[in-house]
């Protein structure tokens, strides 16, 4: 595990003069993770086999909180820590809902435990740190610069996305670390914000909030201990009021259900569908995994019904067995 991240300039790191708290303990407990899936794992086109990010010690049990797509199928994991230690982990759980994951250290850590903070409390214009593993030079100086639901292609969405900026260069799993030194949420991508002549690279961070909830039951079952929401194996993208298939999961459930790459989606359950977020809602809103799904798309200038039984796509992962 001897991969090195990219380092921040030095001028973009945060500096501890500007600080309440005490910054090099705080990044004393992000670690690397390094996750190795099979070849043959249903993630392994989307994700790869070999995934490079960032957790943050939350428990001193050794629980490490990460971004769920770095650890989702694997069947390796390995934290690195700031003293150049590496100790196997256990890919302990995932939540598709709010996209975090866990991982169990199965030998001691022995680091200092990142306190949660308050995301609700964030606002546009707050200070954050977004802190990578590998000390102050991996560590980004940034600013939440929006509040704001995100959708995603993959059938996912939250409510109230934390954006910041500047983008820090490798985000996966990076703890966002607001101005009393605890953890506000997690970085799961970058994004680009603005229009073809002016545009700005900013990293999405799951608020923390989200975590508490679920936290207990990831730790017991890991995953939340209730019904999961409906699935339907589609990768979609807006394109003006639009709803475009971009892609669809290999032997999924609409692929089962003859839905192709290409399909304008006109509307689900009866309503018309203009928008990535409200698309995922309305499917979830029809019930739980299993539930069939009635879709109007537009192919070739032909308007057909597909009904599709959706599906827990945690069933299609090896993620059934990691527990």
């Amino acid at each position: 595990m001897a991969e090195r991240l990219p380092t921040i300039p030095f001028e973009l790191q945060p500096r501890q003069k500007n600080l309440g708290f005490d910054l090099d303990r705080a990044l004393a407990g992000i670690v690397s993770v390094k996750a190795l899936a099979p070849d043959d794992a249903f993630t392994a086109r989307s994700l790869g086999t070999e995934r490079l990010g960032h957790g943050v010690v939350i428990r001193q049990s050794g629980l490490v909180l990460t971004v769920g797509y770095l650890i989702i199928e694997a069947q390796e994991v390995w934290l690195r820590t700031i003293d150049g230690r590496v100790i196997a982990g256990h890919a302990l759980a995932y939540d598709q809902e709010t996209g975090f994951g866990l991982v169990q250290a199965m030998a001691s850590l022995d680091l200092p435990v990142l306190p949660f903070g308050a995301s609700r409390e964030v606002a546009p214009g707050d200070s954050l740190i977004i802190a990578g593993s590998g000390g102050r030079e991996a560590t980004l100086a940034a600013c939440c610069v929006g509040r704001q639901p995100f959708a995603g292609y993959w059938e996912y969405w939250i409510a109230e996305a934390i954006m910041t900026a500047p983008a820090h260069p490798f985000w996966g799993g990076a703890a966002a670390i607001d101005e009393h030194g605890r953890l506000a949420g997690v970085a799961s991508l970058q994004v680009e914000a603005g229009d073809a002549k002016s545009s700005q690279s900013l990293n999405m961070v799951i608020p923390i909030d989200l975590l508490p909830p679920v936290l207990d039951d990831l730790v017991k079952y890991g995953r939340p201990n209730r019904p999961a929401r409906p699935w339907l194996g589609i990768y979609a993208t807006e394109l003006g009021e639009r709803i475009v298939i971009a892609g669809i999961a290999d032997d999924g459930p609409a692929e089962q259900a003859g839905v192709e790459i290409g399909d304008i989606l006109v509307a689900v359950a009866g309503e018309k569908a203009t928008a990535l977020g409200e698309v995922w809602r309305r499917i979830w809103a029809q019930g739980p995994a299993g539930v069939e799904i009635p879709l109007l798309i537009e192919r070739q200038d032909r308007v057909l019904e597909v009904r599709v039984k959706s599906a827990d796509r945690l069933l299609f992962t090896r993620a059934r067995v990691i527990h």
